[in-house]
């Protein structure tokens, strides 16, 4: 019962009208948020082989690059290339250079050999890191043919030559500092392919010296 004018305290509340405004910008906060993230993680999985080619492509941080061909003509200009091996811990090959050094000509295709040779009594597949040093050699030191650019497979006991095709480019000596490079340093470490069998039992920069 109501008396003077009042409204009975029984009677339910209104319910507040929903705005459909908000509700639309909602959705597209969420949509964005969801966009971003899948932006951000598929740049994340595409860095790794994005950064590898632009090393090869501008022998940035020394890495060496990867070339068609030779120079058409070699300079009469030698220098020196000498060749480290190392496989990470956990990586049960035995691998090394055939040959310590080569004296080259400038612009003149060089051959070498590495060697390896899988200790365990399993398959494994590796991978091989490279870079060259000094690192502003890198830009100017390019690579035909190499071991590096696949995955590698070794039987149990099997023993492989591996070879490497490679020159440094004439356009050294036109570089203010490189042009002063009397002796190139190339490095290559192998590590397990995933799946391999074979573990890594350490960061990359932990690595053992196999020749």
């Amino acid at each position: 019962m109501t008396t003077g004018g009042h409204n009975d305290a029984s009677a339910p509340a209104a319910e507040p009208k929903k705005d459909p405004v908000r509700r639309g910008s909602n959705r597209q906060v969420v949509l964005v948020c969801l966009t971003a993230l899948l932006t951000m993680g598929a740049a994340t999985w595409a860095a790794v082989p994005l950064y590898r080619i632009f090393c090869q492509v501008t022998g940035f941080g020394g890495t060496p690059m990867r070339a068609e061909k030779a120079p058409d003509k070699a300079i009469d200009r030698t220098i020196l290339v000498r060749f480290d091996a190392n496989v990470a811990p956990g990586m049960p090959w035995t691998f090394e250079p055939a040959q310590r050094t080569i004296e080259l000509k400038i612009g003149e295709n060089a051959l070498a050999f590495y060697k390896a040779h899988n200790n365990s009594s399993e398959t494994v597949k590796g991978t091989a890191s490279y870079n060259v040093s000094p690192d502003n050699a890198g830009a100017f030191f390019g690579k035909i043919e190499c071991f590096c650019f696949t995955e590698q497979t070794l039987a149990p006991g099997e023993s492989v030559d591996m070879p490497l095709s490679f020159f440094v480019d004439p356009s050294i000596l036109e570089d203010r500092d490189a042009s002063m490079i009397k002796e190139i340093t190339l490095s290559y470490t192998f590590y397990p392919s995933a799946g391999s069998g074979a573990k890594a039992e350490v960061k990359p920069k932990e690595v053992r010296q196999g020749g």
